[in-house]
């Protein structure tokens, strides 16, 4: 973990996908530029964690905050549902990074949940999800096409940690067909898009558990969460 007045180490999740690069095409360990940027810019260091160990105990204790990054859903036998026609998984991810959370939780390592990561957090703690919002409202708000952000106004609980971050209410850039249903346990919703969406959830108290369902990555000019993240990691270490 950092030591006193270095930057704190900041371990954000990845992915195990096919890739195709210079003259190679194979698996390959990734994760969108987007966010190491704005850790970065935030003034931590990125540490990539990618799905492939079940030392969990070792990984958390090598970093000083967790970043559980956005991507497939959470395999829904995990919340007792059968899977959607539109629910796609990645069940290497969802072990790995359940494992991670529970030792991070465990050891109040700060946590920001960015999109799967909210969703992760949540079932991790006993929740459910939505599997397919435009059959539960028939909105496509929040994912409008593939590869296309949704433009979103969220609005925050006064006095919650993420009002406190970002003010009553932050524009953001969405990207999900799933949504909070049942949130777990001990978790407070903390922000709403307009049609009603979770949007932010966190555990109260001191400790710095918060999940967005929107991506903050995508705005490098607007790095607050990630600051704040920083933040608590260096208070920690």
């Amino acid at each position: 973990m950092a030591s006193n007045g270095s930057k704190p180490l900041i371990g954000l999740t990845t992915y195990i996908e096919p890739a195709r690069f210079l003259v190679w095409e194979t698996e390959a360990a990734l994760l969108h530029r987007v966010y190491v940027d704005c850790v970065v810019a935030a003034g931590g260091v990125p540490v990539l964690l990618p799905p492939v160990s079940d030392e969990y105990g070792s990984l958390v204790s090598a970093v000083d905050g967790l970043v559980l990054v956005g991507g497939a859903d959470v395999g829904p036998e995990r919340y007792d549902q059968e899977p959607h026609a539109t629910t796609y998984t990645r069940p290497n991810r969802d072990a790995f990074e359940f494992g991670l959370l529970d030792e991070a939780l465990k050891r109040k390592l700060p946590v920001l949940g960015v999109c799967r990561g909210l969703q992760v957090l949540s079932v991790a703690l006993g929740g459910t999800l939505t599997q397919h919002i435009p059959d539960a409202t028939g909105s496509t708000e929040h994912q409008p096409a593939p590869g296309t952000f949704g433009d979103s106004k969220i609005r925050l609980k006064d006095g919650s940690r993420a009002a406190v971050i970002l003010g009553a209410d932050t524009k953001v850039h969405c990207y999900h067909h799933q949504a909070i249903d049942r949130l777990g346990d001990g978790l407070v919703p903390v922000g709403w898009a307009e049609d009603g969406t979770v949007e932010a959830a966190e555990l109260p108290g001191e400790d710095f558990v918060l999940g967005v369902q929107w991506h903050p990555e995508q705005n490098i000019d607007d790095v607050r969460l990630f600051e704040a993240l920083v933040a608590a990691a260096k208070e920690k270490a």
